[in-house]
């Protein structure tokens, strides 16, 4: 089973001092040694989760053309569709064995994000989808916003240090299908080892075996969640922001033994970004002589340019 610690957000929440400073010290020794927990009491509801799963099966269930319709070129995958083998590691040349769906950011009160952000692609096949997806975006938004509470308070910031840069961040929410695989894959796996781009990022659908994690030892250990909980990892603008104190962990999803070839996982990712403007500058708090500052000054907008372009998303 997985060695990755579980925590449960309603400590956060609760009103309760007491537990609410037991979360925070959870989830921060959590973070500074393996960058990956469990947590359950989030706002999610079993019936959302439920419809979700319908919904996108039915998306990737629709014949190639109609999905192919829903594939955007010029905005590096921000937005609707991407087709199996696009996106690849950093550092790697084959594709990755899935197709996704993007929902981005829904603005409010901000013109120019309005402008800056590509619109979300409405599913007309699927009167539903659409509505499901921007409920399950608002509530993992939700959700991300007490982690990184959470978070500040343990870094020994205002707790609310975080709220500014992700009220109307550029998070995606990411829906993914691996599809059976059918012959022996040439190195390419379903997901090759990487650590995420953004601050944090939420993750529907590690109920089975799949998802790994490198500890410190360089060692691959199993990452399962509960049905009930998701699987929430540091990414590497927050890594970055914190001088590593805590950890963007390597992750990646393997191929199913061959007896398994012939199902389909799916797994649904929300990506916790801040607005282009947060400064990911090392905190003065996070350098010592111990701990000098490992990295180049720069903002999540530069940083999120420069990862996608990596990853094949973005041509130069």
């Amino acid at each position: 089973m997985s060695l990755v610690p579980s925590v449960d957000l309603k400590d956060f929440t609760s009103g309760d001092s007491d537990r609410k400073e037991k979360f925070t010290k959870e989830i921060g020794k959590a973070f500074e040694e393996i960058g990956f927990v469990a947590l359950s009491g989030h706002f999610l509801s079993e019936e959302l989760v439920e419809n979700l799963y319908s919904e996108i099966k039915q998306f990737f269930n629709l014949p190639q053309e109609t999905k192919d319709s829903y594939e955007i070129e010029g905005i590096g995958g921000q937005r609707g569709y991407t087709s199996f083998g696009k996106e690849h590691a950093k550092g790697r040349k084959e594709g990755d064995l899935k197709e996704f769906w993007h929902f981005g950011q829904y603005v409010e009160d901000n013109p120019k994000l309005e402008v800056e952000y590509p619109e979300n692609v409405n599913v007309k096949e699927l009167p539903k989808f659409n509505a499901i997806g921007k409920e399950t975006y608002k509530m993992l938004e939700r959700t991300a916003k007490y982690v990184l509470r959470a978070l500040a308070l343990h870094l020994d910031l205002e707790e609310t240090y975080f709220d500014e840069y992700i009220r109307n961040g550029n998070s995606i929410l990411r829906p993914i299908h691996y599809p059976p695989i059918t012959s022996e894959p040439k190195n390419a796996v379903r997901a090759a080892a990487h650590g995420d781009i953004n601050l944090i990022t939420l993750l529907m659908g590690a109920h089975g075996k799949g998802l790994q994690v490198m500890n410190h030892k360089e060692e691959w250990v199993d990452a399962i969640a509960r049905p009930d909980q998701l699987m929430i990892n540091v990414g590497d603008m927050l890594s970055r922001l914190t001088n590593n104190k805590l950890k963007s962990t390597i992750h990646q999803v393997v191929n199913p033994p061959k007896e398994l070839w012939g199902t389909s996982r799916y797994s649904i990712p929300f990506f916790m970004h801040p607005i282009s403007e947060m400064s990911l500058n090392c905190l003065e708090n996070c350098i010592d002589d111990d701990n000098p500052k490992g990295f180049e000054d720069t903002t999540a907008g530069e940083f999120l340019h420069e990862r996608l372009i990596e990853l094949g998303l973005i041509k130069k």
